[in-house]
């Protein structure tokens, strides 16, 4: 299998991106997402990520989406213009080969570059392998929520995992 190709999302990626996280909406409690998004939203999302200077990358095997991963703001407030909350998405069948990583690996630097300072990433808990994902990258775990959320009739905690990625002035 060649390997995948990591490369800025576009709008015609929204319809990939959106089965992409579905499948976590409608099967998992990774997202307290509880109702599927369309092509349409997902390409406005993109967009939205976009316009805020931010990256959105994707993971691609022989023309098809494979994962993605983006940076976000953190919070809207002009004080936080320098966080962002990253997110990291597999196709579920894609999982365990170290797509995670590769768009972590691209992603980073950007930020980097950008003179974003501090990564945040929210996960629910438990979740072991984006756990260590996000440990792989430095990212250490500096808050839990305790049943912050309810999907699928279970109460869910969420911690938040943080690492600076560079000086900003």
């Amino acid at each position: 299998m060649p390997s995948p190709t990591i490369r800025p999302a576009t709008d015609r990626d929204g319809a990939a991106i959106a089965a992409i996280y579905n499948h976590y909406i409608a099967s998992t409690v990774v997202t307290f997402e509880e109702l599927a998004v369309d092509a349409t939203e997902m390409a406005a999302r993109i967009a939205k990520v976009q316009a805020a200077h931010l990256p959105w990358l994707v993971a691609e095997e022989d023309g098809e989406v494979v994962g993605y991963a983006y940076a976000a703001p953190w919070h809207v407030r002009a004080a936080y213009r320098h966080s962002v909350e990253v997110s990291v998405y597999l196709d579920h069948q894609a999982t365990g080969r170290g797509l995670g990583s590769l768009l972590y690996e691209a992603l980073f630097p950007i930020l980097k570059s950008k003179k974003i300072h501090v990564a945040i990433g929210g996960l629910t808990l438990p979740n072991p392998a984006s756990e260590a994902l996000h440990q792989k990258f430095g990212m250490q775990k500096v808050a839990h929520y305790h049943e912050v959320g309810r999907k699928f009739g279970q109460w869910l905690d969420v911690g938040y995992w943080q690492t600076k990625i560079s000086e900003a002035e």
